[in-house]
């Protein structure tokens, strides 16, 4: 009887493992005390179940839906999301490099950036000869 109830099955959901899980997952309620919507005729649940499948007798999306809701472990909810625009705005000039217009920012020319430059490098020059005459003691002054 049951290679029949199968069969039947196929016709409703044409993928087996899909048929698998239904008929489980209506067996566990049957256990548990759902109602049968078949004459028992001395089966057991899962034949009963395939029995309720097959002929149609029960809903198959809310089967469905109550079998993924079953092994879901983290149910997310659906809220409107917020409109970060401004945002999202704000942050992307920061890493792009654009200046916005309420900041204040330091500019230099070309001609202070190597004058502080050449600056530093001439008191580097200086400060080494010292610093050489000072640790030979081979010279006396």
């Amino acid at each position: 009887m049951a290679r029949v109830t199968v069969e039947d099955c196929v016709e409703r959901i044409p993928n087996r493992f899909d048929i698998v899980l239904l008929a489980a997952r209506r067996a566990r309620s049957i256990a548990a005390g759902s109602m049968l919507t078949v004459d028992r005729d001395n089966d057991k649940n899962p034949v009963v179940s395939l029995r309720e499948i097959g002929d149609g007798t029960i809903d198959i999306d809310e089967l469905k839906s109550s079998l993924v809701h079953s092994l879901q472990r983290r149910v997310e909810v659906d809220e409107p999301e917020e409109d970060n625009m401004a945002a999202l705005m704000i942050s992307s000039n920061e890493w792009s490099g654009v200046i916005q217009e309420n900041t204040v920012s330091e500019t230099f020319a070309a001609d202070e950036v190597g004058a502080v430059a050449g600056a530093d490098a001439e008191t580097e020059e200086a400060s080494a000869p010292a610093e050489a005459d000072a640790d030979d003691p081979t010279e006396e002054a």
